[in-house]
């Protein structure tokens, strides 16, 4: 296989959309855009591979903010910008004006001067996180269009409050690799299975990212949750649309145990409720502390109520052949390991370790697929003069 392999694939495919642009949510994207990210992302992760340099830049920032903790996505942000050619800059607001009450379009602009790319996290807050990406997006275009700015930075969503899309797509690219192949997916059933923690707070998006991007493929989806752990309306509408366009199906169940049988691949994962991460939202906002904590108490005590939503090696017997492909984001809350009680037993963990850093693994080349197709106008080009060049990545 050489880099012609993944060009050829690019040049079938319509992506000038992708040209200048942000990504905030998978299903705004067309089956051709998410196409064209997987097939970028092999051909940049084929190019290190065989000690080719894929970078697109001699300079530039890659601005990265974190409204919350996070290892994985900031590390892969941090390897994507570099496996391209940028510098990475944390954003921290405790020591930046905006601390002081400096205002979004003005921070927007003046961490852009130099930046190519803006990567934000902002996943705790319902109908806050989205929108604040967007404002900044905005913020960035106004700049660019006044002369403000000598170019747009492009915004990558590295999870808000409603999408995880540079980890849905990761675990998509998993999938298709661990199948064999994106034509081998439909029929294949995928169990989104909330899962007990004996932490609260859990952010939804994950599982909303997983329902609204496996549905595109005509696997057969169940979303599986206690009564009172629902997710987002209009997320599940989307599942629903996108399994009836493409030949699959999406279900809900209040059984775990359900969505398990005959499942080709499990992700069991916990989330906190849709209702009271609204509650959440809103007792913030108003600075309540005396009513966070009071929830914090009632959320604890319900997910306690649940412990028998696990992923236990009885319920992975329920499975295909027994022996499903088990996902997880990490960190996982490993019974025995990293909690006495949680989403997985550590015999099932332990089993599936390598699987699950291989899954971790495609999230840096996801994202610099992202960027790379923001920043060049003809990828497939792209991607040809970076192999014609063979410029080494590392002198051996």
């Amino acid at each position: 296989m050489n880099i012609d392999y993944f060009t050829h694939r690019l040049e079938k495919l319509k992506t000038d959309k992708m040209y200048q642009n942000d990504f905030f949510l998978t299903w705004e994207k067309t089956d051709d855009e998410i196409a064209a990210l997987f097939a970028v992302a092999d051909a940049l992760r084929h190019l290190r591979e065989n000690n080719i340099s894929a970078r697109i830049f001699d300079s530039g920032l890659a601005v990265s903010l974190f409204r919350d903790n996070s290892t994985r996505t900031r590390f892969s942000f941090a390897s994507a910008a570099n496996l391209l050619g940028l510098e990475v800059q944390d954003l921290d607001e405790g020591k930046s004006q905006i601390a002081h009450g400096e205002t979004v379009r003005e921070t927007a602009n003046m961490i852009s001067f130099m930046a190519d790319v803006i990567g934000i996290r902002d996943d705790m807050y319902i109908g806050k996180g989205n929108a604040y990406m967007r404002e900044v997006a905005q913020a960035v275009q106004q700049g660019c269009e006044e002369g403000v700015l000598e170019q747009r930075p492009t915004l990558v969503n590295l999870q808000c409050d409603i999408d995880h899309p540079t980890q849905s797509l990761a675990d998509m690219l998993h999938v298709i690799h661990h199948f064999g192949g994106v034509e081998n997916l439909k029929g294949k059933k995928i169990a989104m299975s909330w899962a007990y923690s004996p932490s609260y707070g859990k952010p939804l998006s994950v599982p909303q990212g997983i329902i609204g991007l496996m549905t595109r493929f005509g696997m057969d989806v169940c979303l599986a949750h206690p009564e009172g752990y629902e997710v987002m309306a209009d997320v599940e509408g989307v599942a629903a649309k996108n399994a009836a366009g493409a030949g699959g199906s999406f279900t809900r169940t209040n059984s775990m145990a359900e969505a398990f049988k005959d499942a080709d691949i499990v992700y069991p994962k916990s989330w906190a409720p849709f209702a009271a991460m609204e509650k959440r939202t809103n007792l913030y906002a108003e600075g309540d502390d005396a009513g966070i904590r009071a929830l914090e108490k009632e959320l604890l005590s319900q997910n306690a109520g649940h412990k028998d939503w696990a992923c236990t090696e009885e319920m992975m017997r329920l499975t295909k052949g027994g022996d499903a492909l088990y996902m997880h984001c990490l960190p996982a809350d490993i019974t025995g390991v990293s909690c006495k009680e949680g989403e997985v037993d550590g015999s099932v963990f332990d089993r599936y370790r390598k699987p699950l850093y291989k899954e971790a693994g495609f999230k840096p080349y996801i994202i610099a697929a992202m960027i790379f197709l923001a920043k060049c106008k003809d990828p497939a080009s792209a991607l040809s003069a970076l192999a014609s060049n063979n410029s080494a990545r590392q002198v051996r």
